[in-house]
């Protein structure tokens, strides 16, 4: 989760002054160094000058230290001796502080070097890692340009193979065409073959009922006229004898005239074949 923001701009200012104060430690630790020595100089100055003065106003004392004559009472020896004292004692400070910091800069140079070391065995795998990166790199490159060039000759295949599909369902299509054309005249030529057969059927059958109709027509005309005559016969018969000896066969049976007429020696005459073609078509 991120910081609010202005937690983050705190952070980045104290950052900022962190840095800005870190750039001029080392200025301020000279300072204060040049600060201190002045101090002890000014110190050790007051005290020679009051060494000085005390030798000023007691004439009858000696200034000049002469070796080996045991005298501590010369107040410029003391005061020069008690200057070279703070002067040792601050030296062996600076010198404790300079053992401290060589100390901690060991430390701090033995933790870098670990430090270096660790960095350098991170290197180390790192630069092996990124070797074998780059031979894997390098055959994952080979085995691509391999699979575009197979990619390749294989669309290479299905674009000769889609084009010879084509051509050959055009050549299919187009003979397909052509026996669809050679189809379509054949039926039209057999529709019209059909019309003619069925016009010349229609043809025949309607002079066939014209036939039959004048057939039909004659022996309507022919069983009126032998009709008329029987009628006749019978009535000039009747008027004579009385009885018909033609309407009584010689079993003492009455014949239908039209029987007579329409059989001759046993055999149907033709108007009766012809009247029975009409009636059954």
């Amino acid at each position: 989760m991120a910081d609010p923001a202005w937690q983050e701009l705190i952070r980045i200012r104290l950052t900022e002054r962190n840095a800005n104060e870190a750039s001029f430690s080392a200025v301020i630790e000279q300072y204060r160094r040049l600060a201190q020595q002045t101090k002890i100089l000014k110190e050790r100055n007051s005290s020679l000058l009051r060494a000085v003065t005390s030798v000023k106003g007691n004439p009858s004392s000696s200034t000049v230290y002469v070796a080996g004559t045991g005298d501590d009472n010369n107040p410029v020896r003391t005061a020069y001796i008690t200057s070279l004292e703070s002067q040792i004692s601050s030296m062996r400070d600076e010198m404790a502080g300079v053992y401290k910091t060589q100390g901690q800069n060991t430390q701090r140079l033995l933790a870098m070097t670990e430090t270096l070391r660790e960095k350098e065995e991170l290197s180390r795998v790192d630069a092996e890692a990124l070797r074998k990166s780059k031979d894997e790199l390098t055959i994952l490159r080979r085995k691509v340009d391999q699979h575009n060039e197979i990619m390749t000759e294989k669309d290479r295949t299905v674009q000769m193979i889609i084009r010879t599909i084509i051509q050959i369902l055009h050549d299919e299509i187009s003979t397909l065409q052509l026996e669809l054309g050679q189809i379509e005249e054949r039926n039209a030529t057999l529709t019209k073959d059909n019309a003619k057969l069925l016009q010349r059927w229609l043809d025949a059958k309607q002079t066939e009922a014209n036939k039959m109709n004048e057939a039909n027509d004659f022996y309507e005309d022919m069983r009126s006229k032998h009709q008329a005559v029987l009628t006749w016969r019978d009535g000039s018969a009747a008027g004579e004898t009385g009885t018909n000896p033609s309407s009584v066969s010689g079993n003492g049976e009455a014949r239908d005239p039209d029987l007579s007429a329409e059989m001759k020696d046993g055999i149907p005459s033709t108007m009766q074949k012809h009247a029975d073609q009409t009636q059954n078509g």
